[in-house]
């Protein structure tokens, strides 16, 4: 399902005719909410950069939301993954700022909504990967989206309760948009929460117990 099939199917089931804004927002807080609820690989992201000697700060992206992991990766082109810690850890074993405080980072704190600490502080230059969480492209602005190719349903039922409640609309109706809409995350939380996270080899393969 694209923008523009997601629109129709909207005012179609509202009987309703919108205004453009209106219909953007039921659907970007849709997404936002289905975002927030399952962790898909869709929502997954991962980038490569560089600490720098002597800097104990890192930039984070402009998408970044929150993170999965960071590495380092040392001279031998070894991985080196840092512990979350909170600022006053970094700053308080790492309270000096002259070069007896420089080494290997070891420690990573998200320090505001723009960088990271790094702990120590960077005795040269690293290359470093970040593995984050971010919102996609919302299907209002690209016209496709991963979830309108792959799980429509939940984000047509997240975008008719917006909607309906924007409407202030009859209880019953709500209700059954909310049951619909729960159906739907639940069969997309066994996809990003459950299958996503295990194989056959490993776990085995689902089975239903027969009685």
């Amino acid at each position: 399902m694209n923008y523009a099939q997601l629109v129709t199917e909207i005012q179609d089931y509202t009987e309703n005719t919108f205004q453009t804004v209106d219909i953007n927002t039921f659907i970007q807080q849709a997404e936002q909410r289905i975002y927030n609820t399952v962790q898909l690989p869709a929502l997954r992201r991962n980038v490569t950069g560089n600490c720098t000697a002597g800097n104990k700060y890192l930039d984070t992206p402009t998408d970044w939301l929150s993170t999965f992991s960071i590495a380092i990766i040392n001279s031998n082109n070894e991985y080196l993954y840092l512990l979350n810690k909170d600022v006053n850890f970094i700053r308080e074993s790492y309270k000096d700022t002259d070069s007896t405080f420089y080494g290997e980072p070891e420690y990573y704190a998200v320090f505001d909504n723009n960088s990271f600490i790094l702990g120590p502080t960077p005795d040269q230059n690293y290359a470093v990967e970040l593995h984050y969480f971010y919102y996609p492209t919302s299907i209002v602005t690209a016209g496709t989206s991963w979830l309108g190719n792959n799980f429509d349903s939940v984000l047509l039922y997240g975008s008719l309760l917006e909607a309906y409640t924007y409407m202030k609309g009859e209880a019953d109706v709500i209700a059954e948009y909310q049951k619909r809409y729960d159906e739907a995350l639940g069969l997309l939380k066994q996809l990003g929460d459950g299958k996503n996270r295990q194989d056959s080899y490993r776990s085995g393969q689902v089975r239903d117990a027969v009685r």
